[in-house]
């Protein structure tokens, strides 16, 4: 088979399924994991397809929202050592706020050990994750469902997040980049962060290392406006030494 015909036959199998899985593809064209990684690399740059760890999902993710059954299956490993260390860093009675991202809808699973947590989210997945927790307070911004990403907004939104102050507030985004700082695809949601950062104490930056060097839409905010960048992986040396220099924590599991 042409490395072309192979190349579109992956494509239609994301057009299809949203997903797909270096290992699995490599065995079925019966070609190394390296030819199949070349493969996506040409349809990431196309626009039609974004790399993710062990695979790609349909789409440019920097520019729409995906919907959240494909973005809970996407980089789960990476999302769960960045859960750990958020968890780390929340401590019993803290008031808290989680944006509607699937990394926060992980590290909400993972806080259940917790005690005495206030949570204010705007996400339906995280209330419905935290409903069976026995001792918190678990508040909804209510708001506009965004169904695709199951995802509360607009203004009404954005009042109820005004009228609190919490300990922290925990959110990811689609972009980190030196320049562009802190983007996001949709104004909704980026408009969301933006009024979550205005409430708290510390704001925490939760982002897998596919983010970094990328822009999305719309700025949420610039890169010292947080106070913690969580990823799952040592960032490059370039990153660690901006992040020096703008005396801004990089959390990692090797740090």
């Amino acid at each position: 088979m042409l490395a072309i015909e192979r190349k579109n036959e992956i494509l239609n199998k994301l057009r299809l399924e949203q997903r797909v899985l270096v290992s699995e593809l490599a065995a079925h064209y019966g070609v190394t994991e390296e030819t199949i990684r070349r493969d996506l690399d040409k349809l990431e740059k196309e626009g039609y397809a974004t790399k993710t760890y062990g695979g790609a999902i349909w789409g440019n993710s920097t520019k729409t929202d995906l919907s959240y059954t494909i973005r809970n299956k996407t980089n789960v490993e990476a999302k769960r050592a960045i859960a750990q260390l958020i968890c780390a860093s929340i401590v019993d009675g803290d008031h808290i706020m989680l944006d509607d991202s699937s990394t926060s809808l992980y590290i909400a699973k993972q806080l259940k050990e917790k005690k005495d947590l206030t949570v204010i989210t705007n996400s339906v997945e995280i209330v419905l994750e935290l409903s069976d927790v026995k001792g918190w307070n678990v508040l909804s911004t209510g708001g506009r469902l965004k169904t695709d990403t199951m995802a509360l907004i607009g203004s009404q939104c954005h009042q109820m997040i005004r009228n609190y102050h919490v300990d922290k507030a925990i959110m990811s985004c689609k972009g980190i980049d030196p320049a562009g700082g802190v983007t996001d695809s949709s104004e909704d949601h980026a408009s969301t962060k933006q009024a979550m950062m205005a409430a708290a104490t510390q704001t925490f930056l939760a982002v897998d290392a596919s983010k970094f060097d990328k822009i999305s839409f719309i700025k949420i905010a610039g890169l010292t406006d947080f106070d913690c960048v969580v990823t799952n992986r040592e960032p490059s040396q370039s990153w660690l030494q901006l992040f020096r220099q703008q005396q801004l924590r990089c959390l990692y599991p090797e740090a």
